[in-house]
């Protein structure tokens, strides 16, 4: 039996008057890399800031239709603790002006962790979770600015981690990265997922190819369609999402 994680029934998403997004109904399952492809403002960021409200800062912004976690609407579900629930990577790594640890421990000291053993001990399964701990166990006092680019990303998604989410989102997490350090990213994503749900939005095709169970293709402000990886990329309903994958567009 599927066990779904995140259920988004007729979701529209408006900026300014503009339909950024489109009657969406999708679901996430519990546990799986979902992959979200599609040329530029085709509603993918959209959507990901809809599903931990980011959006709600916009001051332009509505939305109508449902978004659900674990069978509840996300909008009765604290802020605080739905962005808790549901971390964010962004495209650019984003590490506060703070050292390595002072960055992991920054989210867990804003919900009441305090005692230091207990922020090492997040620290380092974090870190490891992250792919991150051999590469910083013994700089856990330098500088995140200190580290590399790619170094920085893993320690945004350590960050995020730290909380103890449900779910992960990704809005193009390698788009700035080097190709070793894009490997290591998708590494750890594929070692997350034993235990998390992840979304990642991103341009590279290929990237969606290799680390996603389920793809769902964007254009436009509509989900085209969604189907397992494999079957996505070598047999798509839609021409458009095959003019798409094959680089005829986008």
């Amino acid at each position: 039996m599927v066990n779904n994680k995140i259920e988004i029934g007729g979701l529209n998403v408006f900026y300014d008057g503009v339909h950024a997004l489109k009657d969406l109904d999708l679901k996430v399952r519990e546990k799986e890399i979902l992959g979200v492809i599609g040329p530029a403002n085709s509603g993918k960021t959209s959507f990901l800031r809809c599903v931990n409200r980011l959006n709600d800062l916009h001051d332009n912004f509505k939305m109508a239709g449902k978004i659900m976690l674990d069978g509840k609407s996300i909008h009765e579900i604290d802020i605080h603790l739905l962005r808790k629930r549901i971390g964010i990577v962004f495209a650019l790594p984003l590490p506060l002006p703070l050292s390595v640890f002072d960055n992991i421990a920054y989210g867990p000291r804003t919900h009441g962790v305090k005692e230091r053993t207990k922020l090492l001990e997040i620290a380092e399964s974090s870190l490891r979770a992250a792919a991150l701990w051999d590469e910083v166990k013994d700089r856990l006092e330098t500088s995140a600015f200190k580290l590399s680019g790619g170094q920085q990303q893993r320690l945004c998604i350590a960050r995020t981690l730290a909380v103890g989410p449900d779910v992960i989102l990704y809005d193009e997490p390698c788009s700035a990265l080097d190709p070793i350090s894009t490997l290591k990213i998708e590494e750890a994503m594929r070692s997350l997922k034993e235990n998390y749900t992840q979304v990642l939005v991103t341009n590279n095709v290929k990237q969606a190819a290799r680390v996603a169970d389920r793809t769902a293709f964007f254009l436009m402000g509509e989900m085209i369609e969604i189907d397992e990886t494999s079957r996505l990329f070598t047999a798509p309903a839609d021409k458009r999402t095959e003019d798409y994958i094959t680089g005829r567009f986008g």
